[in-house]
């Protein structure tokens, strides 16, 4: 959530933000929702004072405030609750050099690099080439779970542990720290994170279990230190995190159907930081250097993308995507993507950390959090296939992954 001191003082401020990142809410409704909240609290607060001011033999007086505060307490509890629920409904506000646009066709490309690669043949698109190798199975996972599901196989399988593997080394050298975190989490934690406002469909529920199955380990990691307190010292705090995640993918009905590139089921190495406010533009930053690092030790061209206010998502402040060049669609597909969520999720979540002033005062103040891929695997998978085709079918292995796997491409067999 977003302090509340902003929405008092600036409310201005707080409705561009929503109607930048497209987002319908009554922005004077919920401040007069906290006004009427806040004005039960004081009085309750008045009756309980007079209340301590009375005397043993001022019964009758005492028993009239106690009503009264009986009588306005289900008041307040209705207030709050009707305040809590819009209030949740505000997003994140943008970080002022974010492009202001509508949707993701008003994405900026910041930059383009790598030479995509020269073909003296048609190139041919992932899944033709992964079928006739035999390394990805669509029609009998379609057989066993239905659309949107794939057999990963044989050398294909190798290589997504070759990427794992990479992605921990790079990231290690940075202080990330390896992690595996949970896959179900409770439903108030996805809430926190901010996840069920706007694209609570994409959500995998459990009613018999009252747990959600994560869509990406962010879900689970943020949610970590809840009601915890940092040591100023122990910032910035970097996870690198593997795990398999899953999505309803609701929103996207009739796009990418066939293959692995949008699937319900997919694994995915991703990084999140717990920052002081004043570092985590400089860990946004670092997360993209890494983003991009891993790219450009693969070989595959891609282009960074700036997110505009209406692709955000609600608890992004600032978002960058990586899109890599699939030549085999023609096309640039996004691959990575980090954002620095400031200190939104870590409201929701009460997590803090122990700031010293130059006087040695010390106070607590809310962490910002910061995620980004290292690896969706499933689509890393595909950019190789189809950057690194052969004209007789074959797949080379980028030479980055090759001493993990030992081999150094995948033929017909």
């Amino acid at each position: 959530m977003i302090d509340i001191k902003l929405l008092r003082e600036n409310p201005e401020k707080v409705k561009n933000a929503c109607k930048n990142k497209q987002v319908k809410i009554d922005i004077d409704q919920v401040i007069e929702l906290d006004r009427k909240r806040r004005e039960l609290i004081q009085e309750i607060e008045k009756l309980r004072a007079e209340q301590k001011k009375l005397g043993k033999d001022q019964i009758e007086q005492a028993k009239g405030l106690k009503n009264k505060i009986k009588e306005l307490e289900p008041e307040l509890e209705k207030a709050e609750l009707n305040f809590n629920i819009l209030f949740s409904q505000v997003p994140n506000i943008p970080l002022d050099d974010v492009p202001v646009g509508k949707d993701a066709l008003e994405n900026k490309v910041l930059r383009e690099v790598g030479k995509k690669p020269n073909f003296n043949f048609k190139p041919k698109d992932y899944l033709e080439i992964a079928e006739k190798l035999d390394i990805i199975d669509i029609k009998r996972a379609g057989k066993v779970s239905g659309s949107r599901f794939g057999y990963i196989k044989g050398e294909l399988a190798m290589l997504e542990f070759g990427l794992i593997q990479l992605a921990l080394d790079i990231t290690k050298k940075q202080g990330f720290i390896p992690i595996i975190p949970p896959v179900m989490i409770k439903p108030e934690m996805m809430k926190a994170m901010g996840y069920v406002e706007r694209g609570g469909d994409e959500i995998y529920y459990f009613d018999k279990d009252d747990l959600c199955l994560t869509g990406t380990s962010e879900q689970s990691i943020g949610p970590m230190y809840a009601d915890e307190v940092f040591e100023e010292k122990d910032l910035p705090k970097r996870y690198v995190a593997f795990s398999t995640c899953f999505r309803r993918e609701a929103g996207s009905y009739g796009k990418d159907t066939k293959g692995i590139l949008r699937v319900h089921q997919f694994d995915k190495v991703e990084m999140f930081i717990f920052s002081k406010p004043k570092d985590s533009q400089r860990e946004h930053e670092l997360i993209l250097s890494i983003e991009e690092k891993l790219m450009k030790e693969l070989r595959i061209p891609y282009r960074v993308v700036g997110i505009c206010t209406g692709d955000l998502g609600d608890s992004a402040a600032k978002r960058y995507d990586i899109e890599a060049w699939m030549p085999g669609q023609d096309e640039y597909r996004e691959t990575h993507s980090t954002s620095n969520c400031t200190d939104f999720q870590a409201r929701r979540l009460n997590i803090k950390y122990k700031s010293k002033n130059q006087i040695s005062h010390v106070k607590t103040e809310y962490v910002h959090t910061l995620n980004g891929t290292a690896f969706a695997i499933g689509r890393t998978l595909i950019a190789i296939i189809e950057n690194y085709q052969q004209k007789d079918g074959s797949i080379k292995v980028p030479k980055i992954l090759r001493k993990y796997i030992r081999f150094k491409c995948i033929t017909i067999k």
